[in-house]
């Protein structure tokens, strides 16, 4: 009888490239310190206060240049990428901050066997986790329970996002087909009463429910579910699932009693939380509205020979509450854009300049949205803000899109870093996952992780 594979849930697995990357380099730092008799490795670990900020600099540029995306993680062309510019960066900071770092050796041959060591050791670490623990032997094997309608479509719903996360079988929970049912091409299909015995046999370690038909689940399954959870099989609700390996809120998989699923962060209500993102708010807008202002005099050039018309440009759009507010933007576009009608942006948009282009990619056309935040208008993170004629256009068609409005909009947010501009209607529908799951989850890390995530953006020119 095969026993459970091992796997790791998609956080286990971020956790354990946070952990190891940190307790390999202060290792491989303090041995050859000590073996080499160099001061500045020594101290850099020995010294707890020196330590923690090298291990804060790891994470936040690791954070920032994708060594915890797991699909950087898993390639190894990009993993060399990412961890040279991870060093590098890391290296260079922790040199120019004398306070937060020993002082800077005489032998200035020390700082390249610093270097040389975090470099080695991560990429050799890095390059070992994409040999063994990214490999298929930590594939999860799972079992669904769902209507016959429903396979495919909530198959690759999850392993299109977690490729270590395998559906091997499912139950089919109608109730008018069971014992005759056709075999379905994606997964094999098992009856009800060899469940328990088909998850003993193959090593199944999870199993998700999916019917929304009660009547499918029948006593005797029932009872099988029972046994298996006392068992130590694992046991959750389809949304659960989704929402974990996703980050978004599968709203087209729940009813209108939409309260039941979605308990709001508390964070929305919280006076303490408000007001202290409220000051970051109000520092980070006065830091935007001086960069724009240097960059004002280039950018003023550069619009009159790449975009020929007005610099700045306003359009209506809707806040908290439903409320109309005009967003203020640098223009991208050619003038009369919208004369046949307000239409989706989409990706290489004929509309836009060839300095819009630019302005976009580095979101530079963004930063007197910053006026938006000082005037109370927007946040610097919240869903993005959309137009009132297609907020009414998409609202008739998804439900639970103008919960939205519930907090501010914001100029990036949990959609922007994860998600291409909306096209489309079905793209709206995944951005509005994205941002519910965000006014479900809002916290201070959440916050954090998109403005790491933001940064990224930026830096790989990644804008739209």
């Amino acid at each position: 009888m095969p026993k459970n594979k091992i796997h790791f849930e998609i956080s286990e697995r971020r956790m354990i490239l946070y952990l190891f990357d940190v307790i390999f380099v202060l290792a491989a730092l303090y041995l050859v310190g000590n073996l080499l008799d160099l001061d500045y490795l020594k101290y850099s670990v020995s010294n707890l206060y020196w330590a923690l900020f090298l291990v804060i600099y790891l994470n936040v540029f690791g954070t920032i240049f994708e060594m915890y995306n797991l699909q950087v993680a898993s390639n190894e062309y990009q993993i060399l990428k990412s961890t040279l510019l991870t060093v590098s960066t890391t290296v260079l900071v922790y040199l120019l901050t004398p306070f937060f770092s020993p002082v800077l050796p005489s032998n200035r041959l020390q700082i390249l066997v610093f270097y040389s060591i975090f470099f080695i050791t991560l990429i050799l670490w890095r390059l070992f986790y994409v040999k063994f623990l990214a490999s298929s032997r930590f594939i999860q094997n799972s079992v669904l329970i769902c209507d016959k309608d429903q396979v495919e479509e909530l198959i690759l719903g999850l392993e299109n996002i977690d490729p270590h996360y395998k559906i091997v079988a499912y139950v089919n929970a109608d109730t008018l087909v069971n014992a005759n049912f056709e075999e379905h091409h994606y997964v094999q299909h098992i009856k009800r009463d060899d469940l328990a015995l088909f998850v003993i046999e193959k090593g199944i370690s999870e199993i998700v429910i999916a019917s929304n038909n009660t009547q499918g689940i029948t006593s005797d399954l029932y009872h099988q579910l029972l046994g298996l959870l006392e068992s130590g099989i694992v046991i959750r609700e389809y949304t659960q699932v989704y929402e974990s390996k996703t980050y978004r809120i599968p709203v087209q998989y729940m009813a209108r009693d939409f309260y039941r699923f979605f308990p709001f962060s508390r964070s929305n209500h919280n006076k303490l939380y408000l007001s202290i993102v409220r000051v970051f708010e109000i520092c980070i807008s006065l830091i935007g509205v001086a960069i724009g202002v240097v960059l004002f005099p280039l950018i003023f050039f550069c619009n009159i020979l790449g975009n020929k018309g007005k610099l700045f440009y306003t359009q209506e759009r809707i806040g908290k509450d439903g409320q109309v507010f005009k967003i203020l933007k640098f223009r991208t576009m050619v003038k009369n854009a919208e004369s046949n009608g307000a239409v989706f942006a989409t990706t290489n948009d004929v509309r836009v300049t060839r300095f819009g282009k630019f302005l976009r990619k580095t979101r530079i056309d963004e930063l007197p949205q910053f006026i938006n935040i000082l005037k109370g208008e927007m946040a610097v993170i919240g869903p993005r803000p959309e137009r009132p004629h297609f907020v009414k256009e998409i609202a008739t068609l998804m439900p639970f899109y103008e919960t939205r409005h519930i907090i501010k909009p914001g100029l990036t947010g949990w959609a922007q870093v994860n998600y291409a501009y909306g096209e489309t209607i079905d793209d709206s529908l995944i951005k509005l996952q994205y941002d519910l799951y965000y006014i479900k989850h809002r916290s201070f890390y959440l916050d954090l992780n998109i403005t790491l995530k933001t940064i990224t953006t930026v830096l790989f020119y990644r804008g739209q």
